[in-house]
């Protein structure tokens, strides 16, 4: 891990000197999970691929800026995470009512993924991205804390209002299905 860190951090400084080769090599090994991540938070392959190539440009041109080397894997969901969150703001002037892609409800249940679905994606979008990057991502609290830079304590504490607010959803859903 340690080991990986260094390549890493030698890649940034060798990017933010013009090395492009070299922040080519950072956003190869960083796509597959940055894909995964707009791919969960925006449910449209198109939109996410999109999303991944602006957040490319901005990382890009914010490259100098970066202050911390080894965590320039937050550093990119960061800016991912505000990508995405300015093409749902986007999509919602557009559109009122957003479709779910079929591919969502692909699953067992696709009854009960299509309506956690819809309970996450209704959650308020500091919620949301907690509930994705713990469940989507399988990230830690504090590589959570990391990349929003915010205390564990309060990622604790809204995860925890995140899970409450699906429990909620979710038994007024069961108790809508059997009344």
């Amino acid at each position: 891990m340690e080991e990986r860190t260094s390549k890493t951090a030698e890649l940034v400084r060798r990017a933010q000197k013009g090395d492009d080769e070299a922040f080519l090599e950072l956003m190869v090994g960083a796509k597959e999970q940055l894909l995964r991540i707009a791919l969960a938070y925006l449910r449209d392959e198109e939109a996410a691929l999109e999303s991944l190539q602006e957040a490319t440009c901005r990382a890009y041109a914010a490259l100098g800026r970066l202050r911390q080397p080894e965590h320039v894997r937050t550093w990119l969901i960061r800016i991912l995470l505000s990508v995405c969150a300015d093409e749902r703001r986007r999509r919602k002037r557009q559109q009122p009512m957003a479709v779910l892609p079929e591919s969502a409800a692909s699953g067992e249940h696709p009854g009960a993924r299509l309506e956690l679905e819809e309970a996450v994606a209704a959650l308020e979008p500091k919620l949301r991205q907690l509930v994705l990057l713990k469940y989507a991502e399988d990230m830690t609290v504090s590589d959570i804390a990391r990349t929003l830079e915010k205390p564990e304590g309060t990622i604790k504490t809204w995860l925890n209002r995140a899970l409450r607010q699906l429990r909620r959803e979710r038994a007024g859903m069961e108790g809508t299905e059997h009344g």
